[in-house]
């Protein structure tokens, strides 16, 4: 058992450029020794495995090379992007290209993680890009593992940690996509109405930053629009709640023992329908149907 690797100075890239160094895995766990290359997207699987030792079980918890899986459709996206932001960002829309300069400038005076860019390039190039490089696999894999947990919701999950800015990604996100609808209200790949769902009431609250109008707006506070075009993200509808509001409610007053009686095993003609909650939930929305659900911690608030 190899003693407790101390790092000293564990930060080996730039907040604001694309990882090209990592600290090796070996079966023990981290070492010191620094790989020149990025480490690829896994995971490790947490899989004691038991001995005995007497009359006592011990956990052998070291990391075995069996319990590292790759996040394989993770890395082929992410190669297909490398490849397509070297190229200069070719076939997107006028107003994309326009805002991904606009992130990348170099006279920036608040710069944007690497990681946040790096989560709209993968929007835009699953969006607008890969259908035109022969890459439809990717839209249809993220189909397949939809269906086989929610066949009748389309899902994209973006992973991040903590303090890498998911409320910024959030905002550029709703620009990107408003910005593209207003420029051109046929183009159905985009929307100007988003959802945003929440974990809780002080969450919600402070993803208020995402209104165009809140006078502490990201869009302005963190510059991720050219002044021009600010104006035009007052147009999108935004809803914030949070999960809790999905729960359907009592409609009329009722003694316990009258709706047990009036249910008679049926569903309680006290309770909302689905309907009647959705439009309780979405009543800002009016009537528009292509809305973008944004869920915030989603490992919170399934």
């Amino acid at each position: 058992m190899r003693s407790q690797v101390v790092i000293e100075n564990p930060v080996l890239n730039s907040a604001y450029a694309e990882p090209l160094r990592h600290f090796r895995f070996d079966e023990e766990g981290i070492t010191d020794q620094v790989e020149e290359y990025r480490r690829p997207s896994a995971y490790f699987v947490p899989v004691p495995q038991p001995r005995k030792r007497g009359k006592q079980m011990v956990l052998d918890t070291q990391w075995t090379k069996d319990r590292v899986e790759e996040n394989k459709l993770v890395n082929q996206i992410r190669e297909k992007v490398v490849k397509w932001r070297k190229g200069r960002y070719l076939d997107v829309t006028k107003t994309t290209s326009r805002l991904l300069e606009y992130w990348l400038r170099e006279d920036r005076e608040r710069k944007l993680f690497f990681c946040q860019v790096e989560a709209l390039e993968t929007a835009i190039y699953l969006t607008e890009v890969a259908s035109k490089y022969g890459d439809q696999w990717m839209d249809n894999s993220i189909r397949e593992g939809n269906a086989a947990a929610n066949p009748l919701l389309y899902r994209m999950a973006f992973k991040m940690a903590t303090g890498s800015g998911k409320t910024v990604v959030m905002a550029m996100l709703i620009a990107w996509h408003t910005l593209n609808k207003v420029a051109n209200p046929q183009d159905s790949r985009f929307s100007d109405t988003f959802l945003l769902v929440t974990p809780g009431i002080t969450i919600r609250d402070r993803l208020r930053v995402l209104l165009p109008n809140d006078s502490d707006n990201y869009y302005a506070k963190f510059d991720l629009a050219p002044t021009e075009m600010l104006a035009e993200l007052n147009k999108a509808r935004i809803v914030i709640t949070n999960f809790h509001g999905f729960l359907r409610r009592e409609r009329t007053p009722a003694g316990k023992l009258t709706k047990a009686i009036l249910r008679q095993g049926e569903e309680s003609p006290f309770t909302e329908t689905p309907d009647q909650m959705v439009r309780r939930v979405c009543r800002e929305l009016g009537n528009k149907q292509n809305i973008v659900v944004i869920n915030d911690e989603a490992h919170h608030c399934y």
